[in-house]
């Protein structure tokens, strides 16, 4: 039997008495690309902080790399290989570039009281070598010692993402990253992300520049009001009409 790096199985969020997200069960596979669409209040962020975390599931399962996580605490999560970043950017204006990704590197290193007192230079090594390859891979080693206040938005969104990178995880989600950029730095984080998957990584991105995801994802996952309506490759999604009534328009 095929263990999948991630699986959702039935997963489900209630707030009240809004179900935000509905038995959704989906999976990403190893090596994958694989994007997360749908309108505005679809459940997206939400199925993102049921996988990574941030929001505890009302019913349902989530495994990471065949280990049931429900009810982690989300750096116990990272720790196990899970990086993520977030649609309203968490920098640290007025802490350097490399001070804001060794953050990541930081989170997700062994702690203990023994490793503190005995190893600490080779910790320090590690968080190093770590937030470097991170800045390389972001290509914001020429910036590393600027304040994160003095970066330009689109910066900004790749120091996010080395942040995370900085962690090294098997498994990089990332939150619409294209928010806010113009054409030309969307094709640019287009690029990017392909590298990134490329070089290795698995990636799942949410994202609302519908060019981005056919363009770039092997896969599309589909939301609409908390539920999965789609699961396909994109051009089996663009002719899903079900797809097209929810979210690209029924005159496409």
């Amino acid at each position: 039997m095929t263990t999948h790096l991630v699986e959702i199985d039935q997963a489900t969020r209630r707030f009240g008495g809004v179900l935000a997200v509905d038995r959704v069960s989906s999976h990403v596979d190893e090596g994958e690309l694989v994007g997360l669409i749908g309108p505005n209040g679809a459940g997206k962020t939400t199925l993102f902080n049921l996988i990574s975390g941030f929001t505890p599931l009302s019913a349902g399962t989530v495994r990471f790399r065949g280990r049931t996580i429900n009810g982690m605490r989300p750096n116990q999560v990272a720790r196990l290989g899970l990086g993520r970043t977030f649609q309203n950017l968490r920098v640290f204006p007025n802490m350097s570039v490399f001070d804001n990704v060794s953050v990541g590197a930081v989170g997700t290193l062994p702690q203990g009281p023994f490793g503190a007192l005995f190893a600490r230079d080779g910790r320090a090594r590690d968080i190093s070598d770590r937030t470097w390859h991170a800045l390389e891979l972001a290509g914001l080693t020429g910036v590393a010692d600027e304040l994160a206040a003095n970066l330009s938005y689109g910066k900004r969104k790749y120091l996010e993402i080395a942040r995370a990178l900085a962690m090294q995880p098997k498994f990089l989600i990332l939150d619409e990253p294209a928010a806010g950029l113009n054409d030309t730095e969307t094709r640019d984080l287009a690029a990017f992300i392909r590298r990134l998957h490329a070089g290795g990584l698995t990636i799942m991105l949410v994202e609302h520049d519908m060019n981005l995801v056919m363009g770039i994802c092997q896969r599309v996952i589909v939301l609409a009001s908390g539920r999965k309506i789609a699961d396909a490759p994109p051009e089996e999604v663009r002719r899903t009409p079900a797809v097209l009534e929810a979210y690209l328009g029924t005159d496409e």
